[in-house]
């Protein structure tokens, strides 16, 4: 199995939707760290088993200094980001971790 990470960060601003009182449902940002774990038993024709520039050009390009609201069609939380850049990326795509603040980390992970 080949198995390969790329780090993203990503500056974008979001507000979320609680049910509940929150500083977070006012509009705030934050320099993401966006960590994607891809595996495939096959390398493609060239040797890969997905570009990182491809990578970056469907969740950097889709998400950098945007408002994720407008990106994401659900609560732009750190766990459905992750999901998002999971579903986004592929089968493939075994792990994303999606780091907020140095504090607060989402995993989404395939079963």
């Amino acid at each position: 199995m080949f198995k390969i990470k790329k780090r993203i960060i990503v500056s974008a601003a979001h507000f979320l939707k609680l049910d509940y009182a929150s500083k977070c449902t006012g509009m705030h940002g934050h320099n993401w760290i966006i960590d994607v774990y891809l595996k495939s038993p096959e390398l493609d024709r060239n040797g890969m088993v997905m570009d990182f520039s491809e990578i970056k050009r469907r969740v950097k390009n889709v998400l950098d200094h945007k408002v994720l609201n407008e990106v994401i069609t659900v609560n732009p939380t750190a766990e459905n980001i992750a999901f998002w850049v999971s579903e986004t990326l592929g089968e493939k795509c075994y792990r994303v971790e999606v780091q907020e603040s140095p504090d607060n980390v989402a995993v989404y992970e395939r079963d």
